[in-house]
């Protein structure tokens, strides 16, 4: 089902390669990647059944046309929604977000993940197995870390790779993702979003119900908080 279905001024192509699952997040502009509690308003209801990947069948779908739009340079993914869950934003749209967590005292990083920031102001990008050996950790308390810094915005997929296995190097979905800052992602510098904390909010949050009308206020507070 197309996002068009349940927008009031904006509209967005179905999802059925990775050319129109890069429109559809530039024509939305922010967007969580699987269906939530807002209906109609993730990449997954945007997309052809047929395209949506079960894990079973040849095609992979938007799993593997991400890292088309991860590469474009221009769209941020990552766990920046809804408590931790992948998401799709523009430029535009995650600098309010980035200066809207940011402002909040709940989203500032803890002393393990201030070693991971140091580590990227010198190294620029970091994997999951670098953060475990930085941190003397497993891998799960690793990707915690790696998830709250990216609610925080202040860590943002830098680039996936697909992962070739096997003797005829098959490929099945397998993908291997480094880190970075935004700032050094999207050349960012100072108050990108030129706006206030709760003028960040409160813009994100009348776009959202752009294009979601049937989004309520407590559904919207949720997905940004």
């Amino acid at each position: 089902m197309s996002i068009g279905h349940h927008a009031g001024n904006l509209s967005a192509p179905t999802v059925i390669s990775p050319e129109t699952m890069y429109r559809a997040i530039k024509s939305v502009g922010i967007i969580p990647f699987f269906e939530n509690l807002i209906p109609g308003y993730s990449i997954e209801e945007m997309t052809a059944p047929q395209f949506w990947f079960d894990g079973d069948g040849p095609e992979l779908g938007p799993w593997d046309w991400k890292i088309d739009c991860v590469q474009s340079g221009d769209i941020a993914y990552g766990k920046f929604l809804l408590g931790g869950k992948a998401a799709f934003a523009t430029i535009k749209w995650y600098a309010e977000l980035l200066n809207w967590r940011r402002s909040q005292d709940k989203y500032q990083p803890t002393d393990k993940q201030r070693i991971i920031m140091d580590y990227l102001k010198e190294n620029g990008s970091i994997g999951i197995r670098e953060v475990r050996g930085l941190l003397g950790v497993k891998k799960n308390e690793a990707d915690a870390n790696i998830t709250r810094l990216q609610m925080q915005c202040r860590v943002i997929t830098g680039d996936i790779i697909r992962v070739y296995r096997g003797e005829d190097l098959h490929y099945n979905g397998w993908q291997r993702s480094s880190f970075c800052t935004p700032e050094d992602l999207f050349e960012l510098e100072g108050n990108a979003s030129g706006h206030s904390p709760q003028e960040s909010y409160e813009l994100l949050s009348e776009h959202i119900h752009s294009i979601a009308p049937v989004a309520t206020e407590a559904q919207i507070k949720k997905l940004l908080a």
